[in-house]
């Protein structure tokens, strides 16, 4: 059974702790209630599947908390993990019937779903809902052009920093705490699907992750509770400028 602490939430959506960074972040309170009468929550214990590729998809909508992986499958039967799904993320496409990857539960997972046809028709008559799918489908396609640099042109040491440093802003801008204070969060990948999402051995993360908590970037407790003590320290060791952004 899913532990019921770890999935507790609001149904408020005043409440809601994605509600600055969602879909809805710019819905005022009718357009809210709109939302509301097709609006439903669904939870998915972790190694779930939300939905396989190529399946008809009846429903949109954000995670609310957890993470889920999306992964491609090729015609032999390998698979390779292609993107992450973290609270606030938008699950499915608006005009599209299936879906284009496996969507499988990392954590336990509570996701918002909208039934697909009245959300399709809110869009129509609701401008602003479109665009902000529009400044999330962008910032989504940003993301994984710095993952591609992330892949091809980082170290491994940079490529695991550049990970944690990932999951602790969003973390963080979910959280709405600066991103320059002290950020715990749970890691919601093995070191098993960190290699395989980030192209490296196994025994390649867990020397890098021993690394940089012998050189103080991070603390660890057990093997997936994360510490950042300063936030500009990590972001230097990913590679990137430590001006304490977040990302979108």
């Amino acid at each position: 059974m899913l532990n019921e602490r770890s999935l507790s939430f609001s149904h408020d959506c005043e409440d809601c702790p994605i509600r600055h960074r969602a879909v809805c972040a710019r819905c005022d309170q009718a357009e809210l209630e709109r939302l509301e009468e097709i609006k439903y929550y669904r939870k998915f214990e972790a190694g779930q599947t939300v939905v396989w590729s190529g399946d008809r998809m009846d429903f949109v909508g954000s995670v609310v908390s957890g993470i889920a992986t999306l992964t491609q499958t090729m015609e032999d039967g390998r698979t390779q993990m292609v993107g992450l799904l973290l609270p606030s993320d938008f699950v499915g496409r608006p005009g599209r019937d299936s879906a284009a990857y496996d969507v499988t539960a990392t954590t336990d997972l509570v996701m918002c779903c909208f039934r697909k046809t009245p959300f399709e028709n809110m869009m129509d008559q609701t401008p602003h809902i479109a665009q902000r799918l529009l400044e999330m489908t962008l910032d989504e396609l940003d993301a994984a052009r710095e993952w591609m640099l992330v892949l091809g042109r980082k170290t491994a040491r940079e490529k695991i920093a550049s990970l944690l440093s990932i999951i602790a802003r969003r973390d963080a801008s979910v959280a709405t705490r600066a991103a320059t204070h002290s950020i715990v969060f749970d890691l919601p990948l093995t070191r098993e699907a960190m290699a395989d999402y980030l192209g490296l051995t196994l025994e390649t993360v867990s020397r890098q992750i021993s690394a940089l908590r012998k050189d103080g970037v991070i603390a660890l407790e057990g093997k997936r509770h994360v510490t950042v003590p300063d936030m500009g320290r990590l972001l230097e060791e990913a590679g990137d400028d430590a001006d304490g952004g977040v990302f979108a």
